[in-house]
């Protein structure tokens, strides 16, 4: 069932009342009236009506008044202002002063009341749908951007580890290159690998790698600050990107982390042949390194199997 509009109607004459409330309530419309504007006033303040009808000259607050006050707090209500021909200049005015129409007193054709009443109706109707379509639409939208970051991230996320993934990484280090380049300031690369993971796997399961894998990822994120970027280069292979770092800081910080993994509880660590779960590292660093991603890569792809060749969970800076 369609709720019925709330109209307030305000008026000092109980005939003129008396003919509205009956003509818009076989309309369908649920009528509230006053005999003054300060009475219509104080009902209002109590509950706000969509649309109130009222006189322009009454005892007391003129309509014109009562209207002014209404839309200083809700404009969104349309006013109908009932006035006679002798005074249809102020009619006028209050046209100015935000009323939607006007009713000429007396009515001598109700038809006329019921059309300006309807048209006001369907306005504030109209408004309404308007304000829950666009309610709706920017809810949509939230929803929508919401859904649009998720994928972001998603695209962007190693799905194991929650780090970046490898595409990622590299769209990162091209854009550190040129800012790195153009500005002339040193950056630090650093590849690590965990040492003997397949025998871990073996051992104790590859859910169990997954989970080491999963620690991994949060002691990096835990351990580097927030422009720094970390990602899951691939398999056991993490790598991370330090900007406006040098070499030797950015060897302080692949130590850190070596030895913060060192320490770690992992589950299973006691069979593997350092009786712990370790890695190895490998750092390079911009521009002395090598001024380009492939040659950087490279450069700390050799340093980290000079780690390798050295008995693993160790850090080199030279291939």
């Amino acid at each position: 069932m369609k709720e019925k509009l709330r109209v307030l109607v305000a008026d000092d004459d109980e005939s003129i009342r008396g003919i509205l409330t009956q003509v818009l309530e076989e309309d369908g419309y649920a009528l509230t009236t006053a005999t003054s504007g300060e009475e219509a006033l104080e009902l209002f303040r109590k509950s706000p009506f969509p649309l109130l009808i009222t006189d322009i000259r009454m005892g007391g607050m003129s309509g014109i008044e009562l209207l002014e006050n209404v839309r200083k707090t809700h404009p969104e209500t349309e006013v109908i202002i009932i006035t006679s021909y002798a005074s249809l200049e102020t009619a006028i005015v209050a046209l100015r002063a935000g009323a939607y129409d006007y009713l000429l007193k007396p009515f001598e054709e109700l038809d006329l009341l019921n059309s300006v009443v309807n048209r006001a109706a369907e306005k504030i109707r109209l408004t309404r749908d308007n304000r829950y379509l666009v309610e709706q639409l920017r809810k949509k939208n939230e929803e929508l951007e919401s859904m649009n970051d998720l994928l972001r991230n998603l695209a962007s996320q190693d799905g194991l580890t929650g780090l970046f993934n490898h595409r990622h990484f590299h769209e990162c280090l091209s854009a550190e290159l040129s800012r790195s380049g153009r500005h002339h300031h040193s950056f630090t690369l650093v590849f690590l690998d965990v040492d003997n993971f397949t025998n871990y796997n073996d051992l104790n399961g590859h859910l169990s790698g997954d989970t080491v894998l999963r620690d991994i990822g949060k002691i990096l994120k835990n351990s580097l600050r927030g422009s720094d970027i970390s990602a899951r280069y691939g398999g056991e292979e993490f790598v991370i990107l330090l900007p406006e770092t040098s070499k030797q800081d950015g060897k302080f910080v692949a130590e850190k982390i070596r030895g913060l993994i060192e320490s770690f509880p992992f589950h299973g660590r006691e069979k593997q042949p350092l009786q712990k779960i370790t890695v190895s590292a490998g750092v390079a660093a911009f521009p002395e390194d090598g001024k380009d991603s492939t040659a950087l890569l490279d450069y700390a792809d050799k340093a980290l199997y000079r780690a390798k060749d050295k008995g693993k969970n160790t850090v080199c800076t030279q291939p």
